[in-house]
């Protein structure tokens, strides 16, 4: 028999039995598990019993089971570590950026920020929680592969214009969560994001297109992206308020805007010709900018000299006519001396820029004698320059100096330098 199991007369066989056990046969020592595992076992084992047969016990006839009181306190004690266990299932903890939404029985019943909370455990409370602060990114028109390389999606990407042509436009939309309770309500299944992302998809796809459907192709795909990308972020985040989805749209960005595939050749062909025709237009216009200003002063200079000759003619014939009144009125008071003194006069003008000299001696003799004086004073100039002394006036006139007693009495004589 083992050493643990109890002998036939009550008295355990156990070595350190007695070293359990006081005088009065009660165990003084902590109990043996085995015992413990067995006592247990048999308590369950009578409450069984006991509610299957009415209460008393089968074999003695309606005496009480012994032990009962011990196993009512038992059954109360695994009861309550039972309810510690689920009451401590309702503690849970909410990082930074996060929301917890309580429902009881799957109604709203409060949200808690960050840090340690409790709630009342299943089936009475369960608790949702939602980031709030990351920003997820939808695209509409492509998909971006884990490799970075993209996936355009014509059926999301081809819209139609105001003028009728069809653009490949594709935009990525970043948004995130401002009131976690409408996503948990409005959106359901949040957790598996994939229904909020496709909310936000068809959303920014049914606004981007009746922004595009009100402008052109070309506003589309030159000057106008930032203000459709503005305009239908816009629209997006009236869209997603209208259903009460608590997303927040953060950013709307276009990363492509061009015609169709097809026609690209054809329209970059088109893009070239319009390029060079407003550089042509610069260049003209710079051109413009450039003589515009020269002819116009140029034209502002000669209409001012134009009236400056007009009053210097004006002035000079006003002089010459109140000097010829002059002269007249002198004239009518002396006749012949008026008559001399302009012939002298124009005799003085004609000759004071003549080269020519003539001398006639009719007194004394029938030599003529004539000086290239514009020589000799050309001459002089140059000497002077070369050398600093003075040249000889008697020895430069005996060598210019020649005369004729047979010849005539009047030389003419050109004094225009030899070449």
């Amino acid at each position: 028999m083992p050493w643990n199991q109890p002998g036939s007369n009550g008295n355990d066989d156990d070595p350190w039995g007695q070293r359990n056990r006081n005088s009065n046969g009660r165990q003084q020592g902590p109990p043996d598990l085995d015992e413990v595992f067995r006592q247990v076992k048999e308590r369950i084992d009578g409450m069984f019993s006991r509610t299957k047969g009415g209460g008393s016990d089968n074999n003695g006839g309606g005496n009480s089971v012994p032990g009962g009181n011990a196993g009512k306190g038992s059954m109360f004690i695994l009861l309550l570590v039972g309810l510690g266990f689920w009451l401590a299932t309702g503690f849970y903890t909410v990082d930074q950026g996060e929301q917890a939404i309580e429902l009881r029985f799957g109604k709203y019943s409060q949200t808690n920020g960050a840090g340690l909370n409790w709630h009342f455990p299943t089936p009475f409370e369960s608790v949702e929680i939602i980031n709030t602060q990351r920003e997820n990114t939808v695209q509409v028109g492509y998909r971006e592969g884990v490799a970075g390389n993209k996936q355009h999606v014509p059926q999301e990407a081809l819209m139609l214009t105001q003028d009728e042509n069809i653009i490949d436009i594709q935009i990525a939309v970043q948004y995130d969560v401002k009131d976690p309770a409408d996503l948990l309500f409005n959106v359901s299944e949040y957790n598996s994001r994939d229904l909020a992302d496709a909310v936000v998809r068809q959303a920014a796809e049914s606004a981007v297109r009746e922004i595009v459907g009100r402008n052109t192709m070309d506003f589309a795909i030159t000057e106008g992206r930032e203000q459709i990308a503005a305009e239908t972020q816009s629209l997006v985040q009236d869209i997603l308020d209208r259903y009460q989805t608590g997303i927040n749209v953060v950013t709307v960005e276009m990363q492509d805007a061009q015609p169709p595939e097809q026609v690209q050749d054809s329209f970059a062909d088109v893009v070239r010709a319009r390029e060079d025709e407003q550089r042509l237009k610069n260049l003209a216009e710079a051109y413009a900018n450039d003589i515009i200003p020269k002819a116009r002063g140029f034209a502002s200079r000669i209409s001012q000299e134009a009236e400056a000759y007009k009053a210097a003619v004006i002035a000079k014939a006003e002089g010459e006519t109140s000097r010829f009144n002059q002269i007249r009125t002198e004239y009518a008071k002396a006749p012949s001396i008026t008559r001399d003194r302009l012939y002298l006069e124009a005799m003085e003008q004609v000759y004071a820029n003549t080269t020519k000299m003539m001398i006639d001696q009719t007194a004394g003799g029938n030599n003529v004698m004539y000086l290239p004086l514009d020589q000799l004073i050309k001459n002089q100039s140059s000497s002077k320059a070369s050398n600093p002394s003075r040249l000889n006036t008697s020895q430069a006139l005996g060598e210019n100096f020649s005369g004729n007693s047979q010849g005539s009495t009047t030389r003419s004589v050109d004094r225009t330098p030899r070449q």
